[in-house]
């Protein structure tokens, strides 16, 4: 049984920063590029950034980028997202999803399985 588990959200002040987790079991983790992806209410999924299984090859939205980090530890069998200089739109629940020897992207019906997210609220 495959299972991704996010963990880390919260509520933090915007400008700081926050590290989400997300621990997979059931699978071979090195094979899976990793993806990050944030749905806020009423609005659609979004990409947010992965991390090919190849390497460290690493892509990232153009609302996150400059700002964010995608790490994975394949020992752990753990990837990471940290997110600095948070603002009210970063507002939203955070999923991990795994796609198999995959490419990175950003089409999140091209990953193959998925966290339940945690939720993530920026304040003012």
């Amino acid at each position: 049984q495959v299972q991704l588990v996010e963990s880390g959200g919260g509520l933090v002040q915007a400008g700081g920063s926050l590290r989400l987790s997300c621990a997979a079991s059931g699978l071979t983790f090195s094979l899976y590029t990793m993806g990050w992806f944030h749905q806020a209410p009423g609005k659609e999924r979004e990409f947010v950034a992965a991390i090919w299984w190849g390497g460290r090859i690493t892509y990232f939205a153009d609302s996150v980028k400059g700002r964010a980090t995608i790490i994975r530890d394949n020992a752990k069998n753990m990837v990471y997202l940290q997110i600095n200089s948070l603002s009210l739109e970063d507002t939203a629940v955070y999923y991990c999803a795994a796609k198999i020897k995959g490419a990175v992207t950003r089409r999140a019906d091209e990953y193959d399985y998925w966290g339940q997210g945690t939720q993530v609220t920026v304040s003012s």
